[in-house]
């Protein structure tokens, strides 16, 4: 038998799937689902921030979803998982039924340049996001020494009224931490009273923010929760409208170290009383019902994996609605998961055509390389409590960063697993040898990624931004030998930040923040 007929044989015929019945409005089969092809034009250098906001025709899906969803014979569904044919990015086989949702193009295409800084295209939607964006998430916060409304409207005058950046990455729980002077939301506040200040046409900033996730997610909260991100803001509309986390149970969405899908988790009352989480159908009209009301133009997904960004895109395209348009994800050097999970391919132009957010790209300020020499302060404790308490406790009463503090250091320990600090180290080497600090490869590395959209970056002074700004406006890409160096030190341990050497014989199945683990 060839390999070939081995393959043949491997496919699956056809695709069982159960679905709950939604009491949300019902879309008729009138409409017609459709890609268009990518743009191929050559991105277009310029001055002007317009992001070129499209007016286009809302339409209202017409889609019977007991009709697509319930087609014998393999049907719509067999078309929905199988894939709709190949060919270029983006450019798929019309399926058999479906609505009018249209793509714009391939995502990561680049269509313009700003001031020296690339804007690619956002899934298959219309709007186009630096490949620097601005992440808010210690914005007017309570930490110690959290950017002051001050210090952000100098972030935002540099980054995006005299550079080339348009993307501010924010959300409602925003600032983090909160509960003393600031409060949930301030930092949409902060951004929206800066426009109004500035005076900033709205059409020359991205704005994603995101609804707080797990069972918070419901159709009703989805309106109201929207409604609250919009008045803070003080904006008509949002460009896209993200879930912090999945409004399911998802193993990574618990900031934790475990990769195991754990059914027992997963059948908590917590997720599974009052009929249990909000549905891929219910939460994809509910999304539509903004685009169609004129109050975000997309939506997206963040800390979700390939399932639940596959789960959405497909029950979008079967009901006729808008698809995420994004997914948002922990990504760095120490933590390139969703390259290697399924995420990337399933993202790709040539299969769900959805971009890529990367978050902690500086892996929390240990690719800075600050904690090289000197570890962060708990780090200094547990590696040897009588010699290193005095310098450990001069750091964490003075912290270098948030690894310093006891609050941070804790939840990002997974940045300081044994392991992920080897490859930094390593990495740190390789920076070295290339006349650049671990920052500017960490940045680099991150935008030369052809999964990444954007990488999402806080900082907590103007002299770091103007550092990633320089960064991502080179011309010069890393050369093939720097990235296969790096490739190297990651295929000594392919998932550091997942790996631990501090896991004691009594800690019975949890990991370092209570997490269960493996």
């Amino acid at each position: 038998m060839t390999i070939l007929s081995l393959l043949l044989l491997s496919i699956p015929i056809s695709t069982a799937f159960q679905h709950q019945q939604s009491t949300n409005r019902l879309p008729s089969s009138s409409q017609h689902y459709s890609i268009l092809p990518p743009n191929n034009h050559n991105p277009i250098n310029s001055n002007n921030n317009n992001n070129n906001k499209s007016n286009t025709n809302r339409r209202t899906p017409t889609v019977d979803r007991r009709v697509v969803l319930g087609a014998g014979g393999g049907g719509i569904l067999g078309g929905i998982f199988g894939g709709f044919g190949g060919g270029n990015a983006a450019n798929a086989a019309t399926p058999p039924t479906g609505g009018s949702y249209k793509s714009a193009g391939a995502t990561n295409e680049v269509v313009k340049v700003v001031n020296g800084m690339k804007r690619r295209r956002l899934g298959g939607s219309d709007i186009l996001v630096s490949e620097l964006g601005l992440g808010t998430q210690r914005w007017v916060s309570d930490d110690f020494n959290a950017p002051s409304q001050e210090d952000v409207y100098t972030f935002m005058d540099e980054a995006i009224l005299k550079g080339g950046v348009n993307l501010i990455d924010t959300a409602e729980q925003y600032p983090i931490p909160s509960g003393q002077k600031s409060k949930e939301g301030d930092s949409e506040i902060v951004i929206g009273k800066w426009m109004r200040d500035r005076k900033v046409p709205r059409e020359n900033v991205v704005i994603a923010t995101k609804i707080t996730g797990g069972r918070n997610v419901t159709p009703k909260n989805i309106r109201k929760d929207c409604d609250g991100s919009l008045k803070r803001l003080g904006t008509d509309f949002i460009d896209v409208y993200q879930l912090h986390w999945p409004q399911r149970y998802s193993p990574q969405a618990n900031w934790g170290q475990s990769l195991r899908y754990d059914i027992n988790a997963d059948k908590n009352p917590y997720w599974r009383s009052g009929g249990g989480p909000t549905s891929f159908e219910d939460l994809c009209l509910s999304m539509e019902e903004l685009v169609q009301a004129g109050k975000i133009r997309s939506w997206g997904l963040c800390n979700d994996n390939s399932y639940g960004l596959t789960a959405c895109t497909r029950t979008a395209k079967a009901l006729g609605t808008t698809p995420p348009c994004c997914l948002q994800g922990d990504f760095s050097m120490i933590d390139r998961k969703s390259e290697e999970n399924g995420v990337a391919e399933a993202a790709s132009p040539f299969n769900e055509n959805v971009g890529f957010m990367a978050y902690n790209t500086l892996a929390g300020g240990m690719l800075t390389g600050k904690y090289i020499d000197i570890p962060a302060g708990i780090d200094d404790y547990v590696n040897n409590r009588e010699a290193n308490k005095e310098r450990a406790t001069g750091n964490m009463e003075n912290p270098r960063g948030r690894m310093d503090t006891r609050g941070w250091g804790n939840t990002l320990f997974r940045y300081r697993t044994d392991a992920a600090q080897r490859a930094i180290a390593e990495y740190s080497k390789i920076a070295k040898a290339n006349g650049m600090t671990l920052t500017e490869l960490s940045l680099r590395w991150c935008r030369q990624r052809s999964m990444v959209s954007t990488s999402l970056v806080g900082h907590s002074n103007v002299k770091q931004l103007k550092e990633s700004m320089k960064y991502f406006t080179m011309k010069d890409q890393l050369s093939e030998k720097v990235m296969w160096d790096v490739d190297i030190v990651h295929m000594r341990n392919r998932l550091p930040i997942f790996s631990s050497d501090r896991i004691g014989q009594d800690w019975l199945g949890e990991g370092e923040i209570g997490e269960p683990i493996p």
